[in-house]
């Protein structure tokens, strides 16, 4: 079986040298180290794909997932689903050599310590069962109603929902919050307090390795037919564009992906965008809909119950003008207009505060918190920060209303000057003028620094949208770091966090990589990217949600699914918006094709429905300039077809065939990131332990550099007060995220104050409070508190409000509990209190912190739950409230 597995594979390897017209392997279309792209089929080592017709390729892509699995396997426990064992980095490590239990481990006891490499795999399905103590926890329940962790964080026994196993060995998995979801919940049949679970590691089905194939099967021909001279291409369009009719629900909206019904907002917005505003007009309007509630754009459920620590729900904008340009439907031009002015209303007050001009909340569609965000970052750290991507989506949401507020003469609300401050921002704080890239984000709790990290659809957003001028535009493409099989969605990498958006690479993000570095004219860099699509697409014979940025590979990501929406969008995009160049207008079609020499040709899009107009389109040679364009054979001054044509017409492009391979690529190795420094302050001194592998440490004060150091502790006995953090840089000049904020203040300069001196004591039975019991705020009560708050001296405070919200879990759902501050009735910004864990009221952690100014002696405060603070859910608005803290500034 072996020996024919292998002439397969040697047959189809010589057949795939050789593209449709007999012109022999230099004729690729890309080539590298690890894979090659061909007119007519993808090789990487022994697996190939092959084009035998448009509407039929073969594969022999088996995933070497099953083949390589280490018999070290890395293992943290869990108690209610969240990550409160040890200290991240210390996990218990367990090398399987023919065993199938492990040893009784002790939750809190990971052991440090040394292993020999194995020198062999484990095998595919492989049983074992892992074991923990858990006694100790289960004893201060019974003795104090709790258990204290590692941090000091108390699980109250009331909230107590079970033990899990945590790792990165599958079925394992490190994404806490889902433990339960993955069926690793962890049980003690006998009652003795040893907890168990039994688990196939390396699961493998035998038939994954079987030659596979697709063959159209679906009637497309009521679609655009596009032909080119690369046959791969071709073949990949026409896959997708069934895909794309196969993701259509019976109410006419567009599925997710194969695995995952329902509309989101961001995959819907994002794909409509690259492809389905021209493709599926009415399906994308109806989908669009969906995601609509009390005239406002809904963000879907997400980090610490969604909007507005997500806050990215302004694609919706991006996709409903482009769906405007394509129709010159008016009636939908007004109805998005005023869905839109609502939401961007409510975000002015709730997102925009701070001194950048920028607007908070999660990395746009990075909505995976420890995925692209330092571990010690919670879900209000995420609502503080100022993120590339969702500043870009602001950015163009404002813009866009401005288009159409002229178009419907409606009364100009300042949204230029909005947009205008929000790209100043943009390009004074995330600007890296030594990298030649945009940060991706500034983080920290009030002082913010800006993470140096490459995020590939942020940088693609700000070309694309015009928030890069053209020198900027041209240092992105050419500067930020790519690897092999693609633009991974950041750079460099978190350690000890598996593939997905770290660690990965995604097809949509690519798609708008692709269409940047095509804006720019940077065929090199146009060129990679087209070849991490087409490769994946081909060998995958489907089009994946993701893939591993290491090896290219669709299984070892946390989550995938085939048929992924965003994904098709993006592969049909490179047809119809590289290689046709089609750029919708509110007048027209403006033509400006970009096609690398390798995919030269003749290609021709037929029957493409244009409002009242049926298109064909031929593109000759390659280049990213316009020789020639022909409408119904006349010459035209533009390469543009106006909107108001109706009737069958031919369009006829010529290129110049001219070179614009001059601006480079940068190449790189799939690089790590140092860990993050677990910092400790010890009396005058911040202590942490020391990192392999790193060269030095920089101590940062108030969000900026203090001194290097290559010791692992710093004396700050003489460096005053303020917010203290670490980074890690190693030999190579790779940063560490920043360590978590070390706040140094004098103790008369903290103020703790009990809500419940300003509002009733709820009766609720929570527990590990303060003072004398706690606040319950929600829609119907105390939806307005007042309070009287006296300090010592006139000045700077931080202001921030312990809580706890048990209305859902950390990483999704809709019930963040959002509320107004006035001081001395004026407005300060809003404060909010995200979902710490379902049915966990004991659970206590602190809302942002809002920096406000006080008069010496008693000052009116009020907390109030305003129009604009409804959440995404509408019903549920709720937390308790245990003290003010007032921080001296």
């Amino acid at each position: 079986m072996k020996l024919i597995l292998t002439l397969l594979v040697i047959t189809y390897f010589l057949s795939a040298c050789t593209s449709g017209s007999g012109k022999p392997s230099n004729d690729a279309l890309y080539t590298s180290e690890a894979f090659s792209v061909y007119p007519d089929s993808v090789v990487q080592g022994s697996h190939v794909a092959k084009v035998i017709s448009p509407t039929h390729i073969t594969s022999n892509y088996q995933s070497p997932a099953s083949t390589t699995f280490s018999r070290v396997v890395k293992v943290k426990f869990s108690i209610n689903e969240k990550d409160n064992e040890s200290p991240p980095g210390e996990d218990h490590v367990l090398v399987i050599n023919g065993e199938k239990e492990s040893p009784v481990m002790v939750f809190g006891e990971a052991k440090k310590g040394t292993y020999d490499t194995p020198t062999s795999y484990l095998p595919p399905n492989y049983e074992y069962t892992f074991r923990v103590d858990m006694r100790l926890v289960l004893e201060q329940f019974e003795t104090k109603g709790y258990f204290e962790a590692y941090d000091g964080t108390r699980i109250a026994q009331a909230d107590f929902k079970g033990f899990y196993i945590a790792g990165g060995s599958e079925p394992l998995s490190w994404d806490f919050v889902n433990l339960g979801g993955h069926g690793l919940q962890l049980q003690d049949e006998n009652g003795d307090g040893i907890y168990e679970i039994t688990l196939t590691l390396n699961p493998y089905q035998p038939a994954a390795d079987k030659m596979k194939e697709w063959e159209l099967s679906t009637d497309i021909s009521h679609k655009p037919q596009y032909s080119s001279s690369q046959p791969l291409v071709d073949a990949l369009y026409n896959l997708s564009v069934e895909e794309a009719i196969m993701n259509i629900e019976a109410d006419s909206t567009f599925r997710t992906g194969a695995k995952w019904g329902g509309v989101w907002t961001r995959d819907i917005s994002y794909s409509i965008l690259l492809a389905f505003a021209y493709h599926e007009p009415e399906v994308a309007k109806i989908s669009l809909m969906k995601k609509v509630k009390r005239g406002r754009i809904i963000q879907d459920t997400g980090s610490g119950g969604a909007w507005p620590v997500s806050s990215d729900r302004m694609t919706w904008a991006l996709a409903a003008w482009e769906i405007y340009k394509v129709t010159g439907d008016r009636d939908w031009l007004v109805q998005a207009f005023h869905i839109i002015s609502n939401s961007v209303e409510d975000d002015l007050l709730t997102l925009k505060g701070s001194s950048t001009g920028m607007y908070s909340g999660e990395s746009s569609f990075l909505d995976w918190r420890e995925q692209t965000y330092p571990k010690w970052m919670d879900n209000k750290d995420i609502f503080v920060s100022e993120n590339l991507g969702t500043n870009a989506v602001h950015f163009q949401a404002h813009t866009i209303l401005e288009e159409m507020a002229k178009l419907l003469a409606e009364p100009d609300e300042g949204y230029s000057l909005r947009a205008e401050a929000i790209k100043e921002g943009m390009n004074e704080y995330l600007w890296m003028p030594d990298n030649g890239y945009y940060g991706q984000y500034l983080y920290g709790r009030h002082y913010l620094s800006l993470s140096p990290k490459f995020e590939a659809l942020g940088e693609a957003l700000a070309i694309l949208f015009d928030v890069a001028d053209t020198a900027q535009a041209r240092s992105i493409i050419a500067n930020s770091p790519l690897t092999t099989y693609g633009a991974t969605c950041v750079y460099p990498q978190i350690p000890g966090i598996p593939p997905y958006h770290n660690n990965g690479i995604w097809p949509f993000v690519q798609s708008y990589w692709n269409l940047a570095a095509a804006k720019v004219g940077n065929e090199q860099v146009l060129s990679h990217g087209l070849a991490s699509i087409y490769r994946a697409g081909a060998l995958f014979l489907t089009n994946y949600e993701n893939f591993v940025a290491e090896n290219g590979d669709f299984q070892g990501t946390e989550i995938n699914s085939h048929r992924m929406l965003w994904s098709m969008a993006g592969n049909i995009a490179m047809v119809h918006r590289v290689f046709m160049g089609m750029h919708f207008e509110v007048d027209g079609i403006r033509f400006h094709p970009v096609i690398p020499k390798a995919y030269t040709g003749v290609r021709t899009l037929s029957h493409f429905a244009y409002r009242q107009s049926d298109l064909t389109i031929t593109v000759r040679g390659h280049g990213n300039e316009v020789a020639s364009f022909s409408l119904d054979g006349v010459g035209q001054e533009e390469a543009f077809f106006p909107a108001d044509l109706t009737g069958k017409h031919a369009i006829e492009i010529v290129m110049k065939n001219n070179d614009f391979s001059q601006d480079g690529i940068h190449l790189v190795p799939n690089r790590f990131t140092p860990p993050t420094p677990q910092v400790r302050q010890n009396g005058a001194a911040l202590t942490w332990a020391a990192i392999y592998g790193v060269k030095e440490y920089t101590i940062y004060k108030n969000g900026q550099p203090l001194a290097q150091t290559k010791a692992t502790l710093y004396d700050i006995s003489e460096k005053g007060m303020g917010q203290f953090q670490v980074k890690a840089i190693d030999h190579q000049g790779i940063e560490s995220f920043l360590s978590a904020p070390i706040w140094v203040l004098a103790e008369e300069d903290v103020l703790m104050i009990e809500m419940e001196k300003f509002a009733p004591k709820s009766r609720l039975p929570y527990m590990n409070f303060s003072g004398k019991g706690f606040v319950e705020i929600a829609k119907g009560e105390n939806t307005e508190i007042e309070m009287t708050i006296k300090v010592p001296e006139r000045g700077d405070y931080l202001l921030d409000i312990r809580y706890a919200n048990g209305s859902g879990p950390w990483n999704t759902d809709n019930k963040c509990a959002i509320r107004s501050l006035y001081v001395d009735d004026d407005f300060a910004r809003t404060l909010v209190f995200p979902q710490r864990g379902t049915d966990e009221w004991s659970d206590w952690g602190y809302s942002n912190a809002l920096l406000v100014r006080l008069k010496k002696g008693k000052n009116r405060l009020k907390l109030v739950f305003e129009p604009w603070d409804e959440n995404m859910n509408g019903e549920v608005n709720r937390a308790m409230l245990d003290h003010v803290r007032l921080r001296r500034w």
